[in-house]
């Protein structure tokens, strides 16, 4: 299917380029990814077809799973024209009876497009540098840039604008999430805060990678400790879940004493602008609807982690248009990395 002239993508030069983490891409270059994924979530919800990546073929390698980033990336290669194949931790031999190079190197001739999700951030490095195919990371334990390129396109969307929005995130600072949010409010001009107890602030190397980036978009970064002035005055509040999964006990003993002075409650809502929004990348611990939530209650007596039901539930909440945008930047990701490569 041709892309029609009017289009975004006609403008965009990314085609054989991995996305590994945003600090690769200029302000520029996110923009237009944003501006093609509002372009193609319109097309989605006029049923106007758009087929641009017909005949290729993409696969989805998972070392951890996931729902959002599944569902997004099938949906949005199929939407494409794509076959989509998914190998979860039993489907591969990578690592295993296979290396990691032979696996890329087998994958690339199988596959135009390689997206990985798993643990660590030079496993996405080295399958793209062995590959020889686009690889799109769909979370790694330093950087989650999908996520994050939903995250930015929720906020626009509520809000109208990036630049001079005062961005808050809540818990743990020095993750993924915390790293990849820092990274893209500074390259596009959100005023980023990190409200953590110190132990977990982010890398000191990544705060002034950052501040550098910051500065020459006209925004700032901020580290503190104190959430009264952490979420005064901040049009988004966001948090994301204290320990990953798997992790022992003894480390969801230690993390919920360090965090859980940083709830996003009642209180933290208040203490932002009147019309601020709650985000988070998901899956959260609001309830007691999960087994894993109902095992936390019982070793630690919460029935509530990271936000409070009240405000998962509330008007403020843009949790499920955030985890709909997934699909619709993935989508722009593909189209914009694999079409003529």
């Amino acid at each position: 299917m041709k892309v029609p002239e009017t289009s975004v993508l006609n403008r965009m030069n990314f085609s054989g380029r991995s996305l590994i983490k945003l600090l690769d891409y200029t302000p520029a270059e996110i923009r237009s990814l944003l501006d093609l994924a509002a372009e193609l979530k319109a097309d989605k919800k006029a049923g106007r077809p758009h087929r641009y990546l017909e005949g290729k073929n993409l696969v989805l390698l998972f070392e951890k799973t996931s729902t959002r980033t599944r569902c997004a990336f099938e949906v949005a290669g199929m939407d494409l024209g794509m076959g989509v194949t998914f190998l979860d931790p039993g489907s591969s031999q990578m690592g295993k009876k296979e290396s990691l190079a032979d696996t890329a190197r087998v994958l690339g001739r199988m596959f135009d497009g390689i997206e990985y999700r798993g643990f660590k951030q030079q496993t996405v490095i080295d399958l793209a540098r062995y590959s020889g195919v686009p690889v799109f990371n769909g979370l790694t334990d330093q950087f989650h840039p999908t996520q994050i390129l939903a995250d930015l396109m929720t906020i626009e969307e509520k809000k109208g604008h990036l630049k001079g929005i005062n961005f808050t995130y809540m818990g743990d600072a020095r993750n993924n999430m915390g790293n990849s949010l820092m990274v893209g409010c500074a390259k596009m001009g959100l005023n980023f805060t990190a409200c953590a107890p110190r132990d977990l602030f982010p890398a000191e190397e990544l705060v002034r990678q950052c501040r550098l980036i910051a500065a020459e978009n006209g925004c700032t970064i901020t580290l503190t400790e104190d959430v009264k002035k952490g979420t005064s005055g901040a049009d988004v509040l966001y948090t994301d879940i204290w320990v990953s999964m798997g992790e022992p006990d003894e480390v969801w003993e230690k993390r919920i004493a360090l965090l859980k002075a940083y709830q996003v409650n009642r209180t933290a809502m208040a203490n932002a602008k009147s019309d601020a929004i709650f985000m988070h990348c998901l899956p959260s611990f609001h309830d007691l609807n999960t087994s894993i939530a109902r095992e936390i209650h019982e070793k630690f007596g919460l029935p509530e982690m990271e936000v409070t039901n009240e405000v998962f539930e509330s008007e403020q909440s843009v949790v499920f248009d955030e985890a709909e945008n997934r699909m619709h930047t993935i989508k722009a990701v593909l189209a914009s990395h694999m079409l003529g490569a």
